[in-house]
């Protein structure tokens, strides 16, 4: 058995825990998550706006986005690994498959 390239069995749990404890799993539909997870990029997006190209390189590095860009980037893992779990997607098999759709499409 090989090494999975992305094991997210222990976030989706905690994801999960996370929800029940609220009593938020009403409002965690595939529709719900996917537009918050779209709000969540928009607002990583956001911090790059009007950057150069340099300027982006340096926004994690930065004490002034540094916090702002990882807490971000980690809301958008958050929902995209929650909307996964909800729809029943194994996102290790998603990403190898792609990965092996993408080595097809654009060999080397």
């Amino acid at each position: 058995m090989n090494t999975p390239l992305l094991d997210t069995q222990a976030l989706e749990q905690t994801l999960q825990q996370f929800a029940d404890e609220r009593d938020w799993n009403s409002f965690h539909s595939p529709k719900n998550l996917a537009m918050a997870l779209t709000g969540e990029v928009g607002e990583l997006v956001e911090l790059f706006q009007w950057l150069t190209e340099e300027e982006s390189t340096q926004v994690a590095n930065n004490p002034a986005t540094a916090r702002a860009v990882r807490d971000e980037v980690a809301d958008v893992l958050l929902y995209l690994v929650r909307l996964a779990s909800v729809l029943g997607i194994d996102l290790n098999e998603a990403v190898e498959q792609k990965m092996k759709s993408n080595a097809l499409k654009y060999p080397a």
